[in-house]
């Protein structure tokens, strides 16, 4: 049963990410491994099969490691991936785990050469001796094969685990994100890095924050923004100097004193920061809400949306069950109109930002045959409970949706669920 109960950890889903067309879906796990999944195209005898995605690669990204000097398990899991634009008829995606990036290239083979002259059929070598004639080696068709390569292994530059990576608008860098440094690597170059920020005080005693997320602007190359446990956003500008630990802006709101309680720092720490399509916003996740802020206005948030503020009155035993420390991700859709981010009980919600409208929708296996229609959820705290409502007593917080992502331009959104993924998209005809 141990067995067993290791293979299905191994299979949790942590991170979800579409690339930049919506064609590709990549998921990481807890046991190392990177699936993508491909969307099938549409065919005129089947036109409602557009949008199904199907395994299209699967390889193992990273391995458990030891790490001999300090005497720590290097675990394998992926902890973030991020896809690089398509220049050719490849694709490559970034891959991460606590200390190691890795830049995999993924890419089809329907052709196989033949007719070799120092090689025989089955590859062996062929005595020259006995070679009479010259042949022109040929292409043959063969069954499509997809193979992942690493091509390049960034790694010896974080003392911390990693958090996060963001690709660069530039597309020749990326950053690389820990508790306390944030690097800066190319490309093409794996053995040097450029430190860009460094919180790490003299005396480890008076840490009092971390760096939990960090991503790149989308069109300003010099422009990136990084979170904090504070609950604080710092937008830095690399034209400003070498070392970005003076921010341009700072994003935080205070708190409200009647609102202060024994697990305000703990709730206002922020687990995912991600810059709007356009660039012009900032949305943050902290324990209970989602904030958008606008770039042109530090002092408090445009929109603030309340995620599940019926845990309130929960966070006692949150705490005592670890899951106040659970790090929830926030996704835009492709307009920057409406944002996404989970819940517990398999329950994730969407705001719209123009209605101001919110639902509850749920991923569970009952609701997930083809062409089912997701109905809205709704928690009830306290009093009478209608027919379709749940209690707050009865959600289960060992159910949990951390990871999502939305399709750059179509409805079509991917929740992960433990270790389920599910897909879902507008309704077609």
């Amino acid at each position: 049963s141990k067995a067993l109960l290791c293979s299905v950890a191994a299979d949790i889903i942590s991170t979800v990410e579409f690339n930049s067309t919506g064609e590709l879906l990549a998921t990481g796990d807890k046991g190392g491994r990177v699936v993508v999944f491909q969307r099938e195209q549409e065919s005129k005898n089947q036109p409602h099969r557009r949008g199904e995605y199907n395994v299209y690669s699967t390889f193992q990204s990273h391995e458990p490691e030891f790490d001999y000097l300090k005497s720590l398990e290097i675990e394998e899991k992926i902890n973030k991936i991020r896809w690089l634009p398509q220049q050719n008829a490849a694709y490559f995606l970034l891959s991460t785990n606590d200390k190691t990036v890795k830049l995999w290239k993924i890419s089809e083979r329907d052709k196989r050469p033949e007719g070799y002259n120092l090689k025989d059929e089955d590859g062996r070598i062929r005595d020259p001796t006995t070679i009479t004639a010259l042949r022109v080696p040929v292409l043959r068709p063969m069954d499509l094969m997809v193979e992942a390569t690493p091509r390049r292994v960034f790694c010896n530059a974080h003392t911390y685990h990693i958090n996060s990576i963001s690709v660069n608008s530039d597309y020749e860098t990326f950053m690389s994100t820990d508790d306390l440094r944030i690097n800066l690597w190319n490309l093409e170059i794996t053995n040097r890095s450029f430190n860009i920020v460094d919180i790490k005080p003299v005396n480890m005693e008076e840490l009092t924050e971390v760096i939990t997320a960090a991503e790149f602007h989308p069109h300003q190359c010099n422009t990136f923004v990084y979170s904090s446990s504070k609950g604080s956003i710092r937008l830095c500008d690399m034209r400003a100097s070498a070392l970005c630990d003076n921010h341009s802006k700072f994003f935080e709101e205070p708190e409200d004193p009647s609102n202060r309680s024994f697990f305000s720092e703990i709730i206002s720490s922020i687990s995912d920061v991600k810059f709007s399509h356009s660039g012009r916003y900032l949305m943050t996740r902290d324990y209970l809400t989602v904030k958008v802020w606008d770039l042109n206005m530090e002092s408090k948030p445009l929109e603030t949306y309340q995620v599940h503020d019926y845990l309130r009155s929960k966070l006692c035993s949150l705490y005592e069950n670890d899951c106040i420390f659970d790090k929830f991700e926030c996704v835009w859709n492709g307009s920057d109109s409406v944002i996404m981010t989970g819940s517990y009980n398999n329950f994730f919600r969407m705001f719209d930002r123009n209605t101001k409208r919110d639902v509850t929708l749920e991923a569970s296996r009952e609701n997930s045959k083809p062409r089912a229609i997701l109905k809205p959820r709704k928690v009830c705290v306290g009093g009478k409970r209608r027919k379709d409502e749940i209690s707050v007593d009865s959600l289960d917080f060992s159910k949990k949706i951390l990871h999502t992502a939305w399709h750059p331009s179509e409805n079509i959104i991917a929740v992960a669920a433990t270790n389920n993924l599910y897909i879902f998209q507008d309704k077609v005809n």
